[in-house]
Formats: C-alpha cells, structure tokens, sequence
C-alpha cells in the first residue's frame, strides 16, 4: 500500500515512516511540509492513503485533502492532528478525508487505521462527539443542514465579513482568531455551502440577505 506523509516538521515525518514501514505492507512514497506540494505530489504519485495535518503553514490540511479528493476519489486521505476540535473534524469529514486521528494514537494502532483507510473503510477518533456524527448523517441523508442552515453562528459571522470583502488576516484580527483557524472555518464554509470560491460564498451570503429582507 503507497503511502504519503504530510506533516510540516521533519522529524514528525521521519517518526511517522519509521514507525509505519516498520510495520510491514506499507511503502512511503513521498513527504510534503505544505497543503500545496501535498496536492502536487498525491495527483503525481497517486498513493492509495495520505496522512495528512491538519495545520500546515500556506492553506490547511482539510482544504488540501478537499482538492485532492474533488481531482482523484481513489486516494484516501486520513487527518493526523494535536488538536481535537468539532469544527475542524466536521469539516475534514465533509472534504472528503476518510478518518481523523489524533496525534497521541500509538504506532500499531496508527497501522492499523492507515491500513483500514486504504482498503475504503473509515476511521474516527474515539473522541469524535456524537454531534458530530449526526451533523453528517443529517447531511449525507438530506436533512436540513444545509445551506446557511448548516453553519454555525460563528461560520454565518465569518461568512457576513467575508461577504464585506475581509480576508482571513482581517477576519482573524477582528474577530481575535488566529489566520489559520479562520482558514479552516472557511473551508468548512464553502463544504457546507457546496461551492468552491470565496467570491461565491459572498454572492451567496447577499443574495440569501435579499432573500431574508424580503421576508422569504
């Protein structure tokens, strides 16, 4: 099984290939330290399973795994992260990644989950909330979260300031957020919304506020 590691510190990535080629049945193809090379090599080299952070230093991991995924379905992406957080793993989940594991999972159990990642299955960290889980069952079955009704509070406050024409910097000194989460609130925005763009999700937000002050 072809493996891509993406991590932006090296010796992360070294630990990570040693420890999963030690294991046997996995060949580690290549290793990117940006959600740009990650494209760039996964599309080149076409892994069946890329383990990807989620915080890397040009775009986020989860926006990374969203393109790779919209260009070729047939690898699978599984997101590796310190950090547990609802919105972030709701919005891996809907870019497409097929797990999300946090980073205190031991080595045979990290094996073991790659490995079910490339056969098709998927992998949830047991400290996934069951909110969550609902969240994208309410989706995948049609529900109504969707549209703006799918966004959070504080995703609908990022979506008006995008919509003024604020960038992520200027969003995150706003609202007191760092530029990298704001970053990820964006890309589960656009999941949400099912568009590609910022400029679409503007057009959407002022389109929906026309909507709204005409009373439908």
């Amino acid at each position: 099984m072809k493996l891509l590691i993406v991590d932006d510190h090296e010796v992360v990535r070294m630990g990570l290939r040693t420890l999963l080629e030690g294991q046997g049945g996995l060949d580690v193809i290549g290793e990117a330290a940006t959600a740009a090379k990650a494209v760039k090599m996964a599309l080149a080299k076409k892994p069946d399973v890329v383990l990807m952070d989620v915080r890397l230093p040009d775009e986020s991991g989860i926006e990374a795994c969203r393109q790779i995924r919209s260009q070729n379905p047939d690898i699978q992406v599984l997101m590796l992260t310190s950090y547990s957080n609802d919105e972030a793993i709701f919005a891996a989940i809907m870019a497409g990644a097929s797990g999300y594991l946090l980073k205190q999972i031991d080595a045979e159990h990290l094996y073991h989950a790659v490995s079910a990642v490339g056969r098709g299955e998927s992998i949830l960290d047991a400290t996934v909330s069951k909110t969550i889980v609902e969240r994208v069952k309410a989706i995948s079955e049609g529900g109504p979260s969707r549209g703006m009704d799918s966004l959070s509070e504080r995703e609908k406050e990022i979506l008006r300031l995008i919509a003024e024409g604020l960038t992520n910097k200027e969003i995150a000194e706003k609202i007191c957020l760092g530029e990298k989460t704001v970053r990820n609130y964006v890309s589960s925005i656009l999941l949400k919304l099912g568009i590609s763009h910022r400029t679409q999700a503007a057009v959407y937000y002022l389109k929906r506020l026309g909507l709204d002050k005409e009373g439908f």
